[in-house]
């Protein structure tokens, strides 16, 4: 069972959460403000953040985004907006995954059990990734190349440890958008974008690749440099 922070301004809907979440188990507190949200993740903490969008202080948008900066706690919106441009910008923005009101308890509650399930599948404290100079601590979501720590974004993080996790393998984008992404559909400017922001992390270029190198028309593959 989950800790579980509802993020609901209307009274009957957060009402409602709390009393079924509750009843399933969970330790669940709410509150009705991204503010209060953003105090409540700071200083309390919590194993998942279900966040409503249309809150009266700050667009629930841009509250994932302050939430991202302070944990890589889960976030499941809850939003009545169901533009497929407006969704995919959420998930890149850093949400885990989406519902779309109004849904059942029992949606929820199987879409929070493959969120927690994802979130606790890095392994045991201490699992490694290790790569050439590469090396990945997936428990303390960690990277270093050559002993440097590289400054990753949750995403390229995830990116970056799907990829070595399946050294010379080619990893298509399809593959990609669900196992990472966590979404059936998205273009492949968005796989693009974040594998340009983490080579240039990594200190190569799409033209002169060391670790990543895409495989035209089929995906991108992560390989030991020859010079390591």
């Amino acid at each position: 069972m989950a800790t579980v922070l509802v993020v609901e301004d209307d009274p009957f809907v957060r009402s409602a959460l709390i009393r079924h979440l509750s009843d399933a188990g969970h330790a669940v507190r709410s509150v009705g403000t991204a503010l209060e949200a953003l105090r409540e993740v700071a200083q309390v903490g919590c194993d998942l953040v279900i966040l409503d969008l249309g809150l009266p202080d700050l667009d629930g948008g841009e509250a994932l985004k302050m939430i991202r900066g302070l944990t890589d706690t889960p976030v499941i919106i809850s939003t009545a907006r169901d533009e497929e441009t407006e969704i995919i910008r959420l998930l890149n923005d850093g949400a885990d995954d989406y519902l779309v009101k109004p849904f059942s308890v029992e949606h929820l509650t199987a879409r929070m059990a493959a969120v927690l399930r994802r979130a606790g599948s890095a392994g045991p404290a201490g699992q490694l990734l290790q790569t050439g100079g590469l090396r990945i601590d997936l428990q303390r979501r960690e990277a270093t190349l050559d002993g440097r720590e590289l400054d990753l974004t949750r995403r390229e993080f995830d990116l970056l440890a799907y990829l070595a996790g399946r050294p010379g393998v080619v990893v298509s984008r399809r593959e990609l958008l669900a196992e990472v992404w966590r979404q059936p559909y998205g273009t492949d400017q968005t796989i693009d974008v974040h594998l340009s922001w983490l080579r240039r992390k990594l200190g190569e270029t799409a033209s002169q690749p060391r670790y990543l190198h895409t495989v035209r028309g089929v995906g991108v593959r992560l390989d030991v440099p020859a010079d390591v």
